[in-house]
């Protein structure tokens, strides 16, 4: 008898396995950024032995968590459309980024100062790199401002997003007026200050 079929079904096994236990991190952390690997653990219905088998430690497990949150976020703003008016389209990233970022704000802080900064760098390459080809284009269609580095820009969108999530963790802002708050900051951020930046 082939023993492909058992080792087939233990692989299985051990994918559903790491199914749970990284579904069970995302949900935990997203409730509490200091969730033990015991409390994953139980929710995922398996036993530490069982966790510790497939994730070597906790800032292995934190990581895989994040890695599959941006994952699907990046499904979300896959399909967000880049065409048309650069103002337009931007206020339509953000809202979508928006929400993403604050459904994952508990699930981030759990990664802060866990996870190294090059490691959460590349997994928010590609929304980077989108975020960067519309401000590029916008720049080129007169829209954006040139007088800053795009690089720069970039981040100063990104830190705001996640710094905002922050804030609203703290109660230093109504997750109510979040989004607008966000996206006029933004566009004080990126837009011309005067005509004399069109003409450069």
């Amino acid at each position: 008898m082939s023993t492909s079929a058992p080792r087939t079904r233990r692989r299985a096994d051990a994918e559903r396995s790491i199914a749970r236990i990284v579904a069970a991190a995302r949900e935990r952390l997203s409730a509490d950024p200091n969730a033990s690997t015991e409390d994953i653990a139980r929710a995922a219905g398996v036993g530490r032995m069982t966790l510790y088998g497939h994730f070597h430690d906790r800032t292995e497990l934190v990581e895989a968590a994040l890695t599959e949150t941006l994952r699907a976020g990046e499904e979300v703003l896959r399909d967000v459309d880049l065409t048309g008016d650069p103002r337009e389209v931007l206020r339509n990233l953000l809202g979508s980024s928006w929400t993403l970022v604050a459904e994952s704000a508990s699930l981030l802080a759990a990664a802060d100062g866990v996870v190294p900064d090059s490691r959460l760098r590349e997994l928010h390459e590609d929304p980077a790199r989108r975020l960067e080809e519309l401000l590029r284009r916008g720049q080129l269609e007169g829209v954006f401002r040139v007088d800053l580095p795009l690089p720069w820009l970039v981040s100063a969108i990104h830190y705001l997003l996640h710094g905002a999530a922050s804030e609203v963790r703290a109660g230093r802002l109504p997750a109510s007026d979040a989004a607008e708050i966000v996206t006029r900051t933004v566009e004080s951020v990126v837009l011309p200050a005067s005509g004399a930046d069109r003409d450069e």
